[in-house]
């Protein structure tokens, strides 16, 4: 099942191919993926492969990415999910954002987070939700402690030390 989110000026909806284009945008800027695997900008092949495996990930686990979209507009801003930490089903729950610069320090990180982690308390009923970030990624360090995250320090994800931080329910 796939599981619309909404506040009061987002709606995430679950990845799908009429996303394509502002998905695209939002990777393929190389300031916004810096953080973020090998910190290169994702491809056109690449963003379809990432549709495509969250929409399985949707049927498989009951929750993926989002797209993130301006309630005022209907214009992509950012991405949001709710994964297992390197996508492994026994790793910890986590919550992950990216956002196109133009949206930065606007609050809407923040917004999405809290409808993401009210969906993994709420429906899922995980007893902590975690983030990670690169240890320098200092924008997505703040929301996570604007969110009332507490830091467990540097761990081992992703192929390298990632700061981690963990909400409990």
């Amino acid at each position: 099942m796939r599981t619309l989110l909404e506040t009061l000026r987002l709606r995430l909806e679950p990845f799908d191919e009429t996303h394509f284009a502002g998905l695209l945008a939002l990777n393929s800027d190389p300031v916004v993926m810096q953080f973020l695997g090998d910190g290169s900008p994702a491809t056109a092949v690449e963003v379809q492969a990432s549709i495509a495996s969250a929409k399985e990930r949707w049927e498989r686990f009951g929750f993926s990415w989002w797209s993130i979209i301006r309630q005022d507009s209907d214009e992509i801003i950012g991405a949001g999910c709710v994964q297992h930490i390197e996508n492994e089903p026994g790793n910890p729950v986590e919550i992950g954002w990216r956002l196109k610069r133009d949206h930065w320090g606007h609050g809407y990180a923040t917004e999405a987070a809290r409808a993401m982690i009210a969906f993994a308390f709420d429906v899922l009923g995980v007893a902590a939700i975690h983030a990670t970030t690169h240890p320098s990624n200092e924008r997505s360090i703040n929301v996570m402690k604007r969110l009332g995250m507490r830091s467990l320090g540097l761990q081992p994800y992703y192929g390298r030390l990632v700061a981690v931080y963990v909400l409990e329910r």
